[in-house]
């Protein structure tokens, strides 16, 4: 496990990590007050810490040994003190401080088992799931720490992390069909007459073009859907959801033709930044 380097405490330590690992993340998370920022960047760098497990190990025991230590850390079993991991002292700060549902956290930790396997996602139903247990859960939590929870809410979060999940899954796709890992549903490739082999061969076909199309287009549905509901949303919220400023800058660079969907998508960090700073002075994120 991690532990603090050269003096750093640790909400400088996981802000770092976020930085190093989630740069989307911590950029957006420089637009919400200070008071918040803390508690969001405790949330994202155990995100990273848990997303991270599947490139550290070589077998997935010892994968599973990794996420368990979270499991049981969120449960309060098997640990004494946290102090030698700043990120779990951070989130358990943040846990107590804004009163965040263990159960979510833990929920993330489980989806993440997926990580460790070769098993194809199965399903659309089953990457919904797991999107809304992983990227719809880091929004949900938050708007809580934002200072709101409801219904409303929770529908917002909902398509904001499915639209950002789904185009992940498709900005991932050059790495996971190098590792032969598949997040682009079985079922979804099979509807179009594509198979596992023709993604993991690494080359554009029609076949594999018209099933990310039409993920893409699903990415596109619950992004306009988040933003619709974002309008409705109290002010104080808003900003929590400012990545999907970058969903929507990716779900066009995406959608064109001349996009392989074979070539990693690269953005500088200014131009995050620069987006990110545009949709904060706009209506809808602010």
């Amino acid at each position: 496990m991690n532990s603090v380097d050269g003096g750093k405490d640790a909400a400088d330590f996981c802000a770092q990590l976020v930085r190093g690992h989630d740069f989307a993340r911590y950029a957006s998370a420089l637009f919400v007050p200070a008071a918040q920022r803390r508690a969001l960047l405790a949330i994202y760098a155990f995100n990273v810490e848990i997303s991270r497990v599947r490139e550290q190990v070589s077998q997935p025991l010892p994968g599973e040994i990794r996420l368990q230590w979270w499991t049981d850390m969120l449960a309060g079993a098997g640990h004494g003190g946290v102090e030698g991991n700043p990120v779990a002292a951070e989130l358990l700060l943040a846990i107590r401080s804004w009163r965040l549902p263990v159960e979510r956290l833990s929920r993330l930790v489980d989806e993440h088992q997926f990580d460790l396997y070769n098993d194809p996602m199965p399903t659309k139903a089953a990457l919904e799931g797991y999107i809304n247990d992983t990227s719809s859960a880091l929004f949900s939590l938050a708007a809580r720490i934002a200072g709101r929870q409801s219904d409303e809410i929770e529908h917002l979060a909902r398509h904001a992390g499915l639209a950002q999940g789904i185009a992940q899954v498709v900005a991932a796709l050059p790495l996971d069909a190098s590792r032969r890992q598949l997040f682009v549903p079985l079922q979804l490739l099979e509807s179009h007459g594509s198979r596992m082999e023709e993604v993991f061969a690494g080359k554009e076909t029609p076949r594999v073009r018209a099933a990310l199309d039409q993920l893409i287009g699903e990415a596109r549905e619950h992004l306009q859907m988040a933003l619709r509901l974002l309008e409705g949303a109290p002010p104080e919220v808003r900003p929590v959801f400012l990545p999907l400023a970058l969903v929507a800058r990716d779900v066009r660079r995406m959608a064109r033709a001349d996009s392989d969907p074979f070539v990693p998508l690269t953005t500088s960090r200014f131009r995050t930044l620069w987006t990110l700073w545009r949709a904060s002075r706009s209506r809808i994120f602010s």
